[in-house]
């Protein structure tokens, strides 16, 4: 008889993704630098806002997003939400780097 593993799957949001790559969540470092039963999910557009609203990109910190990259798996927005994908403006930018410094 199989084993039922149960696996919980969560969304990123850009917010998080941020904080991730500016090495300031503990939580998301863990689930996704220590492989866990949780399923991390994200969409293309969620990624693009977070990398895109570093205002200084080498505050990126590659390693980490290279790890993300691997453990995480990206979706396509248009697909999932049948609606095409947004450009970032200032507005959603400061939206995220707000809501990121809150968590």
């Amino acid at each position: 008889m199989k084993d039922i593993i149960n696996t919980q799957r969560v969304y990123l949001k850009a917010e998080s993704i941020h904080r991730f790559l500016s090495g300031d969540h503990d939580e998301l470092d863990t689930l996704i630098m220590c492989q866990t039963q949780t399923r991390l999910v994200t969409t293309d557009q969620s990624l693009y806002e977070a990398l895109g609203s570093f205002k200084d990109k080498t505050q990126i910190n590659l390693n980490k997003l290279v790890k993300l990259l691997e453990m995480v798996r990206i979706e396509s927005f248009e697909q999932a939400m049948k609606k095409p994908r947004t450009i970032l403006k200032d507005v959603r930018v400061n939206e995220i780097l707000d809501r990121s410094k809150e968590a």
